[in-house]
């Protein structure tokens, strides 16, 4: 009886370690201050997105994935536009057309200003995340509508952090 069991659990172990490990992210303020925390970590059909952030205004903020691992810029624009799926970029979870891999659901950080979320985000992977120049999650000043092109009306980008 102990067969059964012994092979269950290497076949565990195998699919377990099949999977890319979880990767951390640590998030940054334009002045270099830190503002928390991501983890990200694969899934079957996606990417589970831990935050812990902090430094934030109290209300709702934009949140997204951007094209590049980039964050050294105060303003974050080194991190390029949001991923996407498609050549020409629909930005909006809400929008009907919309195709960015980017578009993430808002933030909200209480009167502290921390924030803590977990979602996951289909049709993304870790390893689209980390391709050769990476990607970088970037949260915004406002929130995002999720259907105003290009960002939602989303504003400046107020923490960044770099996924390589």
């Amino acid at each position: 009886m102990r067969r059964p069991i012994a092979l269950a659990a290497a076949l565990a172990f195998a699919a377990t370690s099949a999977m890319a490990a979880p990767v951390t992210v640590s998030l940054k303020t334009g002045a270099g201050a830190d503002a928390g925390k991501a983890t990200l970590t694969e899934a079957p059909n996606g990417v589970l997105l831990r935050i812990e952030a902090k430094g934030l205004t109290p209300g709702w903020h934009g949140l997204h994935f951007h094209e590049k691992a980039d964050c050294s810029k105060a303003d974050f624009t080194s991190a390029g536009a949001h991923t996407h799926g498609a050549e020409k970029a629909v930005h909006g979870l809400l929008n009907p057309a919309a195709n960015e891999t980017g578009d993430l659901p808002n933030l909200y950080a209480a009167a502290d200003g921390t924030a803590n979320a977990e979602m996951f985000k289909r049709v993304v992977t870790l390893k689209a995340l980390q391709d050769a120049d990476g990607s970088a999650l970037v949260i915004h000043a406002n929130a995002d509508d999720h259907m105003t092109q290009p960002i939602g009306g989303a504003g400046p980008r107020v923490a960044c952090g770099e996924i390589k």
